[in-house]
């Protein structure tokens, strides 16, 4: 029930004043000094002044590449990245013409290597058998309490998959793989089933529940389960698979993939390792930058004439960056990243399935938008914030494009980030699990002062 829903006029208002001296109560007394994160040296982010990322673990999982090192220097560079040491470039081209790549990315970041033909077949077979959410957990969780937000809806179905197991605190390495391996595979129903439940009972639209098929990739049984008509091409199904590997893994510092490692730390189960993680990756400035993207999209197109005419989107653009246009936070979003300078290779292997998949779909206009966009966006930024600094597109430009191709509601873009980067999280708690054994706790320096108790009478 909400917080007003049994109020009267009379009461909410007066509920509503006293919110407000609260909020500003709260806003007058947790200001810090702004200086005072420089004056201690504050990484503030975990980050130091030229915005590295501040050394706070190890890992072999995967390795993000930005520089080349001369004479000690760091060089600008095209961007790589390694999944358990192989380049992802070579992951994605030598996966031609197989259909379970996102499978045997899975076992490569879990166990360290590439599988062999029988070992694939035996993992294909245990995540087959996995897949099953059961109708009582479908019934009694998923269509109980509809979520329009569908990130949350898959929170609370993990935190629910926790009763359902029958040894759910044990951390030993083989437990929590079997936990992880399950959660993979049914992450993906867990999605797909609250997404169609919020369409029935928030919208309502008819029911669909869908079961999965076994012998289908993940990415086939995706767009199975969530498509009315339950067909799908070769391409379409290739790409989403494409699209699962290159969001799978992207380092330990990355903020879900550290609050796996943080929480994981304290000793916790799985799934509440999982939720936190879910509730991270749920943050517009992590998971959620694809639909940021795919809406400002919506926006150029609405307010430019000719999608050719350079001189139009770049103008249009620059109303993006004074922020006379969109959202007004002179954000051109999908631009930029953290580490990567000359270009991010999630986004460049992105934009080759785009554009096939743009042919296909007969959208080619859509997406020399896109490709305009980027060639031109990369330029204005760099010179309306006075940089030297390289700004590249990152995968998030593309992603949302791929999905809205693929027939992909807005409500699932950052859940299937989430059903992507859950092999991921699971390697790196792994890896927690097994080699640190240490609490994580950085240091917070007190700024306040020390006051003494005053009796309430005379306050």
């Amino acid at each position: 029930m909400a917080d007003n829903e049994m109020m009267n006029v009379q009461d909410m208002e007066s509920f509503e004043a006293d919110m407000e001296k609260l909020e500003a109560e709260l806003m007058k007394n947790h200001r810090i000094d702004p200086n005072l994160y420089l004056e201690y040296d504050v990484k503030r982010g975990l980050r130091d002044s030229a915005g590295k990322g501040v050394l706070t673990g190890l890992t072999e999982i995967s390795d993000v590449c930005a520089y080349d090192l001369v004479n000690g220097r760091r060089i600008p560079a095209d961007g790589s990245l390694y999944y358990q040491g192989i380049e992802i470039n070579d992951i994605v081209n030598g996966l031609k013409g197989r259909k379970y790549g996102f499978e045997e990315t899975i076992y490569l970041l879990l166990f360290g290597r590439m599988p062999s033909q029988s070992e694939l077949d035996m993992f294909l077979n245990v995540m087959f058998e996995l897949q099953d959410l059961g109708g009582r957990f479908v019934r009694d969780v998923i269509m109980k309490a509809s979520s329009e937000n569908i990130m949350n809806a898959m929170q609370r179905c993990i935190l629910s998959l926790y009763t359902y197991d029958p040894n759910p605190d044990d951390i030993s390495a083989g437990n929590v793989l079997r936990q992880s391996m399950n959660l993979i595979a049914k992450l993906p129903l867990i999605a797909v089933y609250s997404y169609h439940s919020y369409r029935h009972f928030r919208k309502d639209d008819t029911l669909l529940i869908r079961n999965p098929q076994k012998g289908l990739s993940l990415a086939e049984n995706m767009l199975l389960m969530l498509r009315p008509d339950s067909k799908y091409t070769e391409l379409e199904a290739k790409v989403l698979d494409i699209a699962l590997i290159l969001h799978a893994e992207h380092g330990g510092g990355n903020n879900s993939t550290f609050t796996t490692h943080v929480v994981t730390s304290s000793g916790t189960d799985t799934y509440s390792s999982v939720a936190a993680s879910i509730g991270s990756l749920k943050g517009p400035r992590h998971g959620g930058a694809n639909l940021k993207v795919q809406n400002m999209f919506d926006d150029i197109k609405a307010h430019i004439s000719d999608w050719k005419n350079e001189d139009e989107v770049a103008a249009y653009l620059q109303k993006i960056l004074n922020k006379e246009a969109f959202d007004h936070t002179g954000l051109i979003y999908g631009l930029g990243h953290a580490v990567y300078t000359l270009s991010d290779p999630r986004e460049v292997i992105l934009k080759k399935f785009a554009k096939k998949l743009a042919e296909e779909k007969g959208m080619m206009e859509e997406f020399e938008l896109y490709d305009l966009v980027e060639r031109l966006a990369g330029r204005l930024v760099m010179e309306h914030r006075r940089l030297f600094k390289n700004v590249c597109a990152n995968v998030d430009f593309y992603s949302g494009f791929v999905y809205s191709m693929l027939g992909i509601p807005q409500e699932l873009f950052t859940p299937i980030f989430a059903i992507a980067r859950m092999p991921g999280w699971s390697a790196h708690r792994l890896e927690e699990l097994i080699n640190a054994n240490k609490i994580i706790r950085p240091a917070y320096k007190y700024v306040g002062h020390h006051t003494e108790f005053i009796p309430i009478e005379e306050r």
